[in-house]
């Protein structure tokens, strides 16, 4: 038996869209009888992004048969909707993950930006930052977001600024997906189809309010799809973005993936310290002396309370 190598785009549920390596062909697969999900309690055994090899089943009607699946550089995952013990694989060998934000119509908050950063920080993937609609933006908040930026940068996040309508911005923002697999996050509004569209106008992707790309937080729809913008440079969306990541993190680890407190590690008086209120802890006094910024506290306590801090 022949088996192909092949890059999976779209999961529909038991059916897969698999990119033959050889010249690009899209076929239709299905994976092999029992597939054991490589030791991860998730809903879904194979994930977009995921190399897989291969059999040709049925060559008019475009079948083939999934047999393995290629050992991964990282994957995403999110809470699964419907079942509480168990995870959603989102996404596999992913070089970055960009979350597409605004300040205004709609407001991202800070909250949900520090929590998508926790999140891929526990997948050991980097982060970028794109404020989009500098438009709408008055002078006021202009100032707040140079000051967010310059937060940002300073904690290791590469963070660009994008106006889609007026196609400010878009050759940092191409450049920065060009040769990489790239997971785009964002609340419906934000403008992420409208900035893909300009620079991959043959993509087509719908703006409408509620589609595939554009996700408006609709829980229910978990197929996520990767879209080639030009050779070896992909983008993959991220449904339920609401609960990326989050999934299985015990609340000792949650502080590590806040690079500034992760710098402080064993500095505090207390091996076990959570940071809340305990004697000689070394990142509350950062807090008060202005090393860690008091609004990346605040996300940080509102994780560990478990909080809806996401809209």
């Amino acid at each position: 038996m022949s088996l192909i190598r092949g890059l999976v785009l779209r999961s529909t549920g038991s059916w897969y869209e698999v990119r033959d390596s050889r010249d690009g062909h899209i076929w239709q697969c299905r994976l092999k009888g029992k597939f054991k999900a490589l030791g991860l309690k998730v809903t879904n055994p194979i994930a977009v992004g995921d190399y897989v090899n291969f059999e040709v089943e049925n060559e008019g009607e475009n079948f083939g048969i999934i047999h393995e699946i290629v050992p991964r550089e990282n994957y995403v995952i999110r809470r699964s909707v419907h079942k509480t013990a168990h995870a959603h694989l989102i996404a596999a060998n992913v070089d970055q993950a960009m979350l597409i934000c605004t300040l205004v119509f709609p407001r991202t908050s800070l909250g949900f930006i520090d929590r998508f950063l926790v999140a891929i920080e526990s997948f050991r993937i980097p982060g970028v930052l794109v404020f989009n609609k500098q438009d709408l933006l008055n002078d006021d908040m202009k100032d707040f977001q140079t000051e967010l930026m310059e937060l940002y940068i300073s904690l290791g996040y590469r963070c660009l600024t994008t106006t889609a309508l007026e196609e400010s911005g878009l050759g940092e923002f191409n450049s920065l997906l060009k040769g990489k697999v790239s997971l785009l996050s964002g609340h419906s509004g934000v403008g992420k189809s409208t900035l893909v569209n300009a620079i991959a106008p043959g993509l087509d992707i719908k703006t409408q309010e509620v589609s595939t790309f554009a996700n408006k937080g609709v829980h229910t729809t978990t197929f996520a799809e990767m879209f080639e913008l030009e050779k070896d440079t992909f983008i993959i969306d991220s449904p339920g973005i609401k609960e990326l990541g989050l999934a299985d993190m015990e609340k000792e680890e949650i502080s590590h993936y806040f690079p500034e407190m992760r710098d402080l590690l064993n500095q505090c008086r207390f091996n076990n310290c959570q940071h809340i209120n305990e004697p000689g802890c070394a990142v509350k006094d950062a807090v008060s002396e202005g090393r860690i910024a008091m609004s990346r506290f605040e996300s940080y306590l509102s994780i560990m309370a478990g909080d809806d801090n996401r809209k």
